[in-house]
């Protein structure tokens, strides 16, 4: 069994998100996204099946919510919950800084 570094192994340049997948099974999958001046397209919101908690770990971004409509701004340690079918995008992250995100899908 051999340890690993979330903040390790990313890429200068990342001219699209870059997903890793961590861990996966029955119910749970664990990625580590990372993102430098990505957003969503204009238009297009997440709505997904199963619950997610973000973790920011380096960086700072903002997801934005469509009903409620209101904006969370996340900086480095910030977390979300983020429940299943909450329709949501990702406004903005830092351009001048690689954010690091750890997100955990998981059902009830």
């Amino acid at each position: 069994m051999d340890a690993d570094n979330l903040l390790e192994g990313i890429p200068d340049r990342l001219p699209e998100e870059l997903f890793t997948s961590l861990l996966c099974t029955e119910g749970l999958r664990i990625e580590r996204i990372v993102s430098q001046g990505h957003a969503s397209p204009p238009g297009f919101w997440y709505d997904q099946p199963q619950h997610e908690c973000v973790v920011l770990l380096e960086g700072s971004a903002a997801v934005e919510f469509d009903e409620p409509h209101r904006t969370v701004e996340l900086r480095r340690g910030s977390w979300l919950n983020i429940p299943a079918h909450a329709k949501h995008r990702v406004a903005w992250t830092n351009p001048a800084q690689q954010t690091v995100w750890l997100a955990i899908h998981y059902e009830r």
